[in-house]
């Protein structure tokens, strides 16, 4: 079930315009809805050095660290330049080479794929909304509590309102360019606490930064 979640995903942040955008470091770039709905990734925020809100997002990583859909690499090349191991996964070729070139490390796979270390990782993140990886909140958080070491926390970047949104989606320029549909989800703190407890994470702690929102879990 999670490869079959995994594998459309997979695809399409593998495609244009997508990767691209991380070639360049420049938007804009969305994720587009059946019905026109766009929601803008932040890429250049991505391909900068982390800001005032990651920081408080790295003061939290404990243990080893591993940051599901990495993206190009800000938070796993942060946590090198400070000596703390860290690994990134991502899908995308160029999500994968950039965080190298950046000083971090990193593995081109699905999250769903056999990672190393796997019930060993003291931190896993899903930052930047992350959370909709696959579409199944639930699924992803069950696989982040067999990579995570017992009593492990998970950091996860949730959306600022209060909403619980599972839809298929398009990586979208703006300008025309379009990858294929995916399955992706949003979710608030209220919703995230739910799917946690049902997966198996407990002792939620939440904070806002910037303007953006995040719940710490611990397996």
């Amino acid at each position: 079930m999670t490869a079959q979640l995994a594998e459309p995903a997979a695809r399409a942040w593998r495609a244009d315009p997508y990767a691209d955008a991380l070639r360049t470091g420049q938007g804009p770039l969305y994720l587009r809805r059946s019905d026109g709905w766009l929601l803008p990734l932040e890429v250049e925020r991505w391909c900068a050095e982390p800001d005032s809100a990651d920081a408080t997002v790295l003061s939290r990583c404990d243990g080893p660290v591993l940051d599901l859909g990495c993206g190009p690499g800000r938070l796993v090349a942060a946590l090198a330049r400070r000596g703390h191991p860290a690994l990134g996964v991502d899908v995308t070729p160029e999500a994968v080479t950039r965080t190298i070139r950046a000083g971090g490390s990193a593995l081109c796979r699905s999250v769903f794929d056999p990672l190393p270390s796997e019930g060993r990782w003291g931190t896993v993140l899903l930052i930047d909304g992350n959370i909709g990886i696959g579409g199944d909140p639930g699924a992803l958080l069950r696989r982040a509590a067999r990579l995570a070491a017992p009593g492990g926390s998970l950091l996860v970047e949730v959306a600022t309102v209060d909403v619980d949104e599972r839809v298929d989606v398009r990586v979208d320029d703006g300008h025309g360019g379009r990858g294929a549909p995916f399955p992706w989800a949003r979710l608030g703190t209220r919703a995230l606490r739910a799917e946690a407890a049902d997966a198996g994470w407990t002792r939620a702690v939440t904070w806002h930064a910037a303007g953006r929102a995040f719940v710490q879990l611990r397996r």
